[in-house]
């Protein structure tokens, strides 16, 4: 944080209070503004009783005169974001309140609405559609109720091809640090003590020996570590999962969050409800007021993370909000408000839909509370998936083929939606932004997109993001690619499907397997459910694009699978030319 000069203009009133004693010593500050202008004057107030002396920075602005109980507060320009320090003093103790004004142009509230293991069809939007551009409705599509996904969509922009990982932390952290998994080394998920994560091995094959079990590096610039910089309030609610017990990434707030609220280490929760898991190893923390009080998590969460936006709005600084949601992981257990709406469903299978239909009531009742703050209009919301979907059931994911862990689609490609809250074609920030309502746009994007692309909605400048591209284009509308429709997804581990890299170049799909080195080819344009492998007949195509795949992992510095035969790590093995 950056703490410049302000400047003093005058000296507000100031009272006393006589007779305090040491034993009733207090000490507040607060600011008539929290986000302002370059140049704008604030007031700075205070109170302080029972102190020696008092002393306000930046400006070693000496206040003891003033008396050491009483009240008071002064007129500060302010040029650039400020850390205002109330520092009291009674003998040799000392007492220090801070408070941050910051300074910078208008800016668009941001909402991340992150779903976990959300499968591309489990919602009643269908993401998929033919070469005319008509939905195609998926037996899922008719499954599940989420009304307020589909108001979203109506509004604004979805993307049929948004890609993710195959499991969770590798996902979270790529969309915080706009780096593929492949750079930052979190290729799998995270367990809670940090250890390996339990996925078995094969007879010749391990995971790589030096890959981030215990999560995020330190250092690493986030999202929202530059969004607070810049004077956003950065909130996080729900699941973290950055990191295991005691590493860095353990709580949000390392990472640049000014507020968290129930995210820590566990990547699921040990309940839905109730206590949300106390006596189990995945308690959820921080949510003591709503136990046994009959609130389902997914209420829980949106309750408190609509409390903070409140707050923010309140103090009239822009926001950051990650709604990072913990439905719809398993445990499958029903959200009992939406059971009756899935009469011909049980077990597992009706418990699944109810998570879909809660976690889309937690999207309405944002929305909501956006619009009861008269700040709708001015907040951009993004849903996304951490990985494809869990679904208890059969053929879950189709049309696709596979679940969360493979390398096929089923596993990796995700919903997507961009949207602002309410439409207005009169804001400032829509007419620099015109989402297009009810938009379909089909380029490949990525998780790690999101880094980038909330950089420049909120105006931070450049800022370099190793893998992750601006998407502000397509959500301008503007015609064209902004992005390379190339990507590499790596994981060298071993969780329902094996030790795999995968490279798309536009609609092709190449999967490389270190098990035995073989690849599958796919055409995903004319084959979605990967029931066809080219790889035979287009030979020379497996031979070119394992060859860019093995020098974008190179690039990366990427890790890979541990040869337990010949001690070395199993890298591509390169196809020689005909």
């Amino acid at each position: 944080m950056i703490i410049l000069q302000s400047v003093v203009f005058g000296l507000l009133a100031i009272g006393s209070s006589a007779g305090a004693g040491a034993d009733e010593a207090h000490l507040e500050v607060s600011v008539s503004d929290r986000y302002v202008d370059p140049g704008a004057e604030i007031e700075v107030r205070w109170t302080a009783r029972g102190f020696d002396s008092l002393t306000l920075e930046p400006g070693g602005i000496d206040l003891s005169k003033l008396g050491k109980d009483g009240m008071g507060g002064m007129t500060m320009k302010v040029l650039e974001t400020t850390v205002y320090t109330l520092t009291a003093k009674q003998g040799n103790e000392e007492v220090r309140k801070s408070i941050r004004v910051a300074v910078g142009p208008p800016r668009p509230n941001l909402v991340f609405f992150l779903v976990d293991d959300m499968g591309w069809q489990d919602c009643s939007v269908p993401f998929h559609h033919d070469a005319a551009g008509n939905p195609v409705i998926s037996e899922l599509n008719r499954r599940y109720r989420t009304p307020h996904m589909e108001k979203l969509a109506e509004g604004g922009l979805r993307f049929s091809r948004a890609y993710a990982h195959p499991v969770c932390t590798p996902s979270r952290i790529a969309w915080l640090t706009g780096k593929n998994p492949a750079r930052h080394h979190v290729t799998n998920w995270t367990s809670p003590d940090g250890s390996e994560t339990g996925d078995q091995d094969l007879e010749h094959l391990r995971s790589p020996r030096e890959w981030r079990r215990k999560g995020i590096a330190r250092g690493e610039t986030t999202l929202p570590g530059v969004l607070s910089e810049a004077g956003y309030r950065t909130i996080h609610c729900g699941k973290g999962h950055f990191g295991s017990r005691g590493s860095y990434g353990q709580f949000p707030t390392a990472l640049g969050f000014d507020v968290n609220i129930a995210g820590c280490e566990i990547g699921h929760p040990g309940s839905y409800s109730g206590d949300y898991g106390q006596s189990t190893s995945r308690a959820v923390p921080g949510l003591e007021a709503y136990h046994h009080k009959d609130v389902h998590l997914t209420d829980a969460l949106t309750k408190e993370l609509l409390r903070e936006i409140s707050s923010a709005v309140e103090e009239g600084v822009p926001f950051f909000a990650s709604m990072a949601h913990y439905a719809v992981h398993s445990p499958f257990q029903e959200d009992a408000r939406f059971a009756a709406n899935y009469p011909g469903m049980t077990g597992p299978e009706r418990a699944y839909a109810t998570l879909i239909e809660g976690m889309d009531r937690s999207l309405g009742d944002i929305m909501a509370g956006l619009e009861k703050l008269g700040v709708a209009e001015d907040t951009l919301i993004v849903f996304l998936s951490d990985n494809g979907g869990d679904a208890p059931m059969a053929r879950g994911n189709a049309p696709l083929r596979a679940k969360k862990g493979w390398a096929y689609e089923g596993g990796i490609r995700v919903p997507m939606i961009a949207s602002w809250a309410r439409r207005d074609s009169t804001n400032a920030f829509q007419k620099s932004v015109p989402i297009p309502a009810a938009g379909i746009e089909d380029d490949l994007v990525h998780i790690s997109d999101i880094f980038p692309t909330f950089l420049a909605l909120a105006r931070c400048g450049p800022v370099e993001s190793a893998d992750g591209h601006d998407l502000s284009a397509y959500l301008r509308g503007e015609a064209g690619e902004h992005r390379p429709q190339r990507l590499v997804i790596h994981f060298p581990h071993n969780h329902n499907d094996r030790f795999f890299s995968v490279l798309h170049e536009g609609t092709w799909k190449l999967i490389y397997r270190y098990e035995d080195g073989s690849q599958e080819l796919y055409q995903l344009a004319t084959d979605l459910g990967e029931t066809r492998d080219l790889a035979a007949t287009e030979p020379e195509r497996v031979r070119r694009m394992t060859a860019t795949l093995e020098a974008e992992l190179k690039e990366m510095g990427a890790q890979f699978p541990w040869n337990l035969k010949t001690g070395a790590e199993e890298k591509i093995r390169p196809i020689p030319e005909p």
